[in-house]
């Protein structure tokens, strides 16, 4: 009999906590007993979990006593405090935050890319940021393939990235717009500065914070992330991440540069047959991804593969997948199972 496991959701009241619940039911996760954590205000409500009522409890340290997997997606100020706290008492940490992203003793694992990452984990294992996912998906059979050196990405990022309360503003505003009455912007963008603009009918090319360099710390996040999760520090990567009036779906227009020249019915091959990846590209039927048919789908779309004009290694591509499951929920409860596979838990 195979072993069932412990497994705590921290932040089960939010978008992605509710995704992670759904997804470990849905791909029916060897669970003993589940924990649903949240903060003091949330605890005490109920939620579902395959078909039995589990009453959500305050995230302590104390909570993970007896836990094996921990995932986490309550905002980095809760990973920072509580994920040590949890691998001191035996579990193993997935999450969902930026908090330790970056660490350079914390692997940022996405399956198809660098599995054996998971090898080298302290008790804590960083999820990528939900842009970087979906494109390193795409991107790493060609890597394995012709080499990788360039990569310029524009986003165009759906606001359930920024929460439940951006989804709600974005309706409102386009119930308002559409009935002549008076729009109101409370959170998008989220910055530094106490400033918002309507997100209906609009797109705000800021995601995130802006650093010194004129970059969004979104923008940061992905160029870094790539170039930790592919293994290649010198890559040159520059990103631009737009907000768009699109409830879930991510989608991403890529430019890379390779060490080799490309062919396109290779690389169509290539993308057909790679792990996680749906090919979806037929100029003459207008068949490309959306992200309104990717939403509730584990996998990344690509299509629109056209070669450079100008250069023999430039290669254009449309990259679409669902922010909250791929990007997020998926992907944690994947390196979850990648962990049983490789008998690291």
């Amino acid at each position: 009999m195979s072993k069932a496991y412990t497994v705590a959701v921290v932040g089960a009241t939010g978008a992605v906590g509710q995704q992670m619940m759904k997804t470990l039911e849905d791909r029916e996760f060897p669970i003993s007993k589940i924990l649903l954590l949240s903060s003091k205000r949330s605890a005490g409500k109920k939620l579902l979990f395959n078909g039995q009522e589990v009453e959500v409890q305050e995230a302590t340290p104390d909570s993970f006593e007896g836990v094996d997997i921990a995932l986490f997606s309550a905002g980095g100020s809760i990973s920072k405090e509580l994920a040590s706290e949890a691998v001191k008492r035996g579990a193993i940490v997935i999450d969902n935050t930026s908090a330790f992203r970056m660490d350079p003793t914390v692997p940022l694992v996405v399956p198809e890319v660098n599995e054996e990452d998971l090898r080298n984990h302290n008790g804590i294992i960083a999820n990528p940021n939900c842009s970087t996912i979906q494109m390193v998906v795409a991107l790493e059979p060609l890597r394995k393939a012709y080499g990788l050196n360039k990569v310029i990405v524009s986003t165009y990022q759906a606001v359930s990235g920024a929460g439940a309360a951006a989804i709600n503003e974005l309706k409102t505003q386009a119930k308002a717009m559409l009935e002549g009455e008076e729009v109101t912007s409370e959170i998008l963008p989220v910055g530094s500065l106490d400033k918002h603009y309507p997100i209906a009918f609009n797109a705000i090319p800021q995601i995130d914070k802006f650093e010194e360099n004129g970059f969004t710390f979104e923008e940061m996040k992905m160029i870094n992330e790539t170039k930790k999760i592919m293994h290649l520090p010198e890559l040159e990567v520059a990103a631009t991440c737009v907000r768009l009036p699109v409830v879930s779906g991510h989608s991403e227009s890529v430019y890379i540069e390779t060490d080799k020249a490309l062919k396109v019915e290779e690389v169509k091959a290539l993308l057909r047959e790679a792990d996680g990846v749906v090919l979806q590209d037929n100029p003459s039927e207008q068949l490309y991804p959306m992200p309104l048919y990717a939403v509730g789908k584990y996998d990344t779309f690509v299509g629109r593969i056209r070669k450079d004009l100008n250069k023999d290694n430039g290669l254009h591509l449309w990259v679409v997948s669902d922010n909250l499951l791929k990007g997020a929920a998926w992907n944690s409860v994947q390196i979850a199972e990648s962990l049983i596979k490789l008998q690291l838990v």
